[in-house]
């Protein structure tokens, strides 16, 4: 990749698919895995997913971080309680650690207030995702998740350019968009060949806590059509809950009531 590269697949010529331009993690980092969770869109419970799935995992003993590569729209520490500031060495930055165990770390944890807003250009967004990588000490990981902004623009390219992503984990949910929002990324992590490991539908019902009866609250899922169209499994098909959501603002992920990506991360495991 050039110097002067914009990020801008549109406008250039380079034939960039065919050269291997990842960049090597911090000297003192070992990564075995590396796992992106996508979406084509906002709003569909993405962080929430990758929060939860995380803790799944390291409630098996596996040793976990999560990279928020949610550059303007951080909020993994939210959802573990993290607030404190990062510190850092001469061998670089260190990642903040939960109570169990996970390590993460987040633009939030940079930054002089987690409200202040990121008006960068997305360039610059990219660069910080990269530095992440590159520049904190993130040890012995067994699962690296990294939680992707919305869409297919500059960050998810750079991350499936420059990270030796393992699989992509696309997040929907149960509306009439979803074939159309689906395909897009589905299509882009094919396009950098990023295999996709399938589709986890978050919203997809409410189980009522009286009768037991679930309501289809965004309309009856398509989800299993689109992913025979796409060649790829759906993973798991997740239920409204007031409680997660209510751990999650909290920052009580951890220790939510339920944790719906323990069967999703037995399979990744297995």
């Amino acid at each position: 990749m050039s110097e002067n590269c914009t990020h801008d697949c549109s406008s250039c010529s380079a034939d960039c698919s065919s050269r291997d331009m990842r960049v090597p993690a911090n000297a003192m980092s070992s990564i075995k895995r590396v796992i992106a969770v996508v979406s084509g869109k906002g709003g569909v419970g993405k962080s929430t997913v990758t929060a939860s799935l995380a803790v799944a995992m390291a409630k098996k003993g596996r040793k976990v971080a999560i990279l928020d590569a949610d550059i303007t729209g951080p909020s993994i520490p939210t959802a573990f309680g993290i607030h404190q500031k990062a510190t850092g060495t001469d061998a670089g930055i260190d990642p903040a650690v939960t109570a169990g165990g996970i390590k993460l770390m987040s633009l939030n944890l940079l930054t002089a207030n987690e409200t202040d807003p990121v008006i960068w250009r997305g360039p610059v967004i990219a660069g910080v995702v990269t530095q992440f990588w590159q520049e904190v000490v993130w040890g012995d990981v067994d699962y690296m998740f990294v939680d992707m902004p919305p869409g297919t623009g500059d960050v998810p390219l750079t991350v499936f350019q420059s990270l030796p992503v393992d699989g992509v984990i696309v997040v929907t949910s149960p509306q009439d968009l979803v074939s159309m929002i689906v395909t897009k990324a589905v299509n882009m992590a094919k396009m950098m060949d990023i295999p996709v490991l399938g589709l986890v539908e978050n919203y997809s019902y409410f189980q009522c806590p009286d009768c037991g009866k679930r309501h289809t609250i965004f309309g009856e899922s398509h989800l299993d059509q689109v992913a025979a169209e796409l060649e790829v499994p759906v993973l798991a098909k997740l239920p409204i809950d007031p409680t997660l959501a209510a751990a999650f603002d909290a920052g009580q992920i951890e220790n939510a009531p339920a944790n719906y990506m323990e069967d999703l991360a037995a399979r990744l495991d297995g």
